[in-house]
């Protein structure tokens, strides 16, 4: 009777225990993120935009269905981040939908969700040997007080296979759902200008990292042409602006223009400069076999140059360089092909500054050799060259058999003992408090409140404004940083957007952009030819595990009782 009082007893406090600790799981949510990426851990950034949310966020996510394994991580690991999401704030609801089951019409359906943006992606489905394509929509609905956002979930790169593609998105999951948080709860307060009037690049072709840009801050043109009508009001306006992009501009800045950039800075406007001191026309280059690279005085020297920057009339040759892409044959039988071409360099920092860090190379074209120079701005290198590199001083004639020092650059590998220049700098982080162009000299206008000290402040340089242009499809632009010859992808749009994150003091979503997380994917030509002997080791392996264990009971019960 004791014995069966005590086993009771054992049971009974068993179970409380049991629902004790169902009760208390109920209660307290706590994860730990064993993974050496941390990629179930949610980075402050998001954790500060989600915490700003005063309503519910409910979330869709449009990724239910048949998919093959690699979307099935996909799925798996949004669910993850979601759940992660909503155990930190309650406000937060998601689910999953399947938009095309029981469709009786789904050609309408898609052309609805074609019409607010949401594209499908055409997937491959390969099971028993046969391979399918199939329509999904990888996309969430981000809905917060009657404004709804769409989140790509599909990150496209363009020549990617499908596991690339799928890696590539779970790496940009979390920024992915952040991005959306931010632009749905957190409302544009800072205004961004892109300088015009000095020959800056077009429109189109920095349309797609503006366009980008928009969803985050204000963006507006600003024109330096009005200094010359009333300066004093040029300098007002251009003030209520809290950074300033110039994008490759080709003629001169007067001296009253710069007067008003150089008091903007002073006054804590922060600034992106993306300035070539050499002109090279590509179209010369390509239509007849070569062209001229020569300076260009923007007389923006000494501007630089208080400053602790000089970007010499000089081109940078680098071992390490993106391709040119080259016609051959007949008009009617074109061939397209790639060569070295060492005006293209490509710049990949191993440093961990947060503008740079974990991003994919920077392509650069007929990039000037840039200079720091000694004062009290800190200076930090964003980007160099390789170390195999040269300078090329100007004038040079660049042609596409040859370039100087007799080196073929189509059919000869270089000659290392020329390209010994070391890193040469590409971008410049300027922080500090800058001093004044115009201390101590004679001013182009009486401007009252002169300031020959700025405030602390924060600027970059970069050595080539071809880092921000996009290509163009057509008349259409693509998205920067592809190059739609080589179906190759670089770092460029990731840079900049890091750039102005960084100097308007939102580095939030810098973190979260360059956090790395490797998946690791199942071969699938392996899987098929070995499928067989897993189906048998999955059947028969738990069956013998069950037989051994059985033998090994019987045999202790009957030691045990005999």
């Amino acid at each position: 009777m004791n014995k069966q009082t005590n086993l009771t007893k054992k049971i009974v406090l068993l179970l409380l225990f049991v629902v004790g600790i169902n009760l208390l799981g109920n209660q307290v949510y706590k994860r730990f993120d064993l993974t050496e990426d941390k990629r179930y851990t949610l980075s402050d950034a998001a954790i500060a935009t989600l915490d700003e949310a005063n309503a519910p966020v409910v979330i869709e996510v449009l990724l239910d269905g048949k998919f093959p394994a690699e979307f099935r991580r996909l799925q798996s690991e949004t669910r993850q981040l979601l759940e992660a999401f909503a155990a930190h704030n309650a406000r937060v609801k998601f689910h999953f939908t399947d938009l095309m089951e029981e469709q009786e019409n789904p050609e309408e359906l898609r052309s609805k969700l074609a019409q607010i943006g949401i594209m499908p992606a055409q997937v491959s489905i390969q099971e028993g040997g046969k391979k399918t394509q199939e329509l999904i929509y990888p996309w969430a609905l981000i809905t917060y007080k009657e404004k709804m956002v769409k989140v790509p979930l599909l990150k496209n790169t363009l020549g990617a296979t499908q596991e690339e593609r799928v890696s590539n998105s779970v790496q940009n999951l979390e920024y992915a759902f952040a991005d959306g948080f931010k632009k749905i709860i957190t409302p544009k307060k800072k205004k961004v200008a892109v300088l015009k009037g000095n020959g800056q690049l077009e429109d189109r072709y920095i349309a797609d990292f503006f366009s980008t840009l928009r969803e985050y801050y204000f963006i507006a043109p600003y024109t330096l042409d009005s200094v010359a009508i009333d300066p004093l009001r040029s300098l007002e306006q251009l003030s209520t602006f809290d950074l300033i992009v110039s994008a490759k501009p080709t003629e001169r800045f007067n001296d009253a223009e710069k007067y008003v950039l150089d008091q903007y800075t002073m006054r804590g406007g922060k600034s992106l400069w993306l300035v070539d001191e050499v002109q090279v026309s590509m179209d010369s280059l390509f239509q007849r076999g070569s062209t001229f690279a020569f300076n260009q005085d923007l007389n923006l020297t000494d501007f630089f140059f208080r400053y602790g920057v000089r970007i010499n009339p000089a081109l940078v040759n680098d071992v390490y360089h993106a391709p040119i892409v080259l016609a051959t044959g007949t008009e009617a039988e074109s061939q397209y092909n790639q060569y070295p071409w060492f005006y293209s360099p490509l710049s990949s920092s191993t440093s961990e500054h947060p503008i740079v860090n974990n991003i994919k190379a920077i392509k650069f074209d007929f990039a000037n050799v840039l200079d720091t120079l000694e004062n009290d701005i800190q200076k930090t290198i964003l980007l160099s060259s390789s170390p195999i590199t040269r300078s090329v001083g100007t004038p040079v004639e660049i042609r596409l058999d040859e370039i100087e020092f007799n080196l073929n650059v189509v059919n000869n590998p270089p000659d290392m003992q020329q390209f010994s220049a070391g890193e040469i700098p590409l971008a410049v982080l300027l922080e500090g408090t800058f001093p004044s162009v115009y201390r101590n000299r004679v001013k182009p206008f009486e401007l009252p409140g002169h300031l020959d000290q700025g405030v602390e402040n924060k600027m970059v340089v970069i050595s080539d404004g071809d880092v921000i242009k996009n290509q163009l499809q057509g008349n259409r632009p693509i998205e920067l940083g592809f190059d739609k010859w080589t179906n190759k992808r670089y770092g460029n749009k990731e840079f900049l957007l890091n750039t102005v994150n960084y100097l308007l003091d939102d580095t939030g979503l810098i973190n979260i952009r360059s956090k790395e997380i490797s998946i690791a994917f199942l071969d699938q030509q392996k899987s098929i030819q070995e499928r067989s002997k897993w189906q048998a080791l999955n059947l028969l392996l738990p069956l013998a595990v069950l037989a051994v264990f059985g033998v090994l009971f019987m045999y202790y019960r009957k030691r045990k009782y005999t």
